[in-house]
C-alpha cells in the first residue's frame, strides 16, 4: 500500500532589491509574499537603511502578493524608526489590498504624518517656534 505524503506549501520567496539612484531617498523594490516566514530580510534592510540617514526611504510594492500582520509591522516599524532618524517613510506601487489594508488598520495615517524633526520645519517655523524670514 501507498500513503501519500502531504507536502505543506511553502511559503512563495520574498524578492528584495534597493535602487539607490537617488541617494536621498533610495527604495526597496519588495515582491512575493510578504509573511511571517519572509519578513527577516526586509526589516534588516530596512534598518540598514535607516541607519544611513536619507531624507526618504522609499518602499516599492509593486510586485508584493501577499502580505499578514508580520509583514505590516515592518512597515510600522520603518515609520517607527524613520520618526527617530527625521526619514520620511513613502509607499509606492501599493496593490489595492495592501492600500485596503493600511487604510483599515489606520497605517495610512502614521505614514502620513512627517518625521518629528521636520514638522515645525515644514510648517515654515524655525525649530524654535518663531516664523521664518
Amino acid at each position: 500500500m501507498v500513503v501519500s505524503q502531504r507536502r505543506t506549501p511553502e511559503a512563495p520567496p520574498l524578492s528584495i532589491s534597493v535602487d539607490r539612484s537617488d541617494p536621498a531617498a533610495p527604495a526597496i523594490m519588495v515582491g512575493g509574499d510578504l509573511a511571517f516566514t519572509t519578513a527577516g530580510p526586509l526589516r534588516t534592510e530596512v534598518e540598514r537603511l535607516l541607519a544611513e540617514g536619507p531624507e526618504t526611504l522609499v518602499l516599492d510594492f509593486a510586485d508584493l502578493l501577499f502580505i499578514d500582520s508580520t509583514g505590516l509591522s515592518v512597515i510600522v516599524h520603518a515609520w517607527r524608526e524613520g520618526q527617530r532618524g527625521d526619514t520620511a517613510i513613502e509607499l509606492r506601487e501599493t496593490p489595492r489590498f495592501l492600500q485596503t489594508i493600511l487604510d483599515m488598520t489606520g497605517v495610512t495615517g502614521l505614514l502620513e504624518r512627517p518625521p518629528s524633526g521636520r514638522s515645525e520645519l515644514s510648517a515654515g517655523r524655525s525649530p524654535g517656534g518663531s516664523a521664518s524670514a
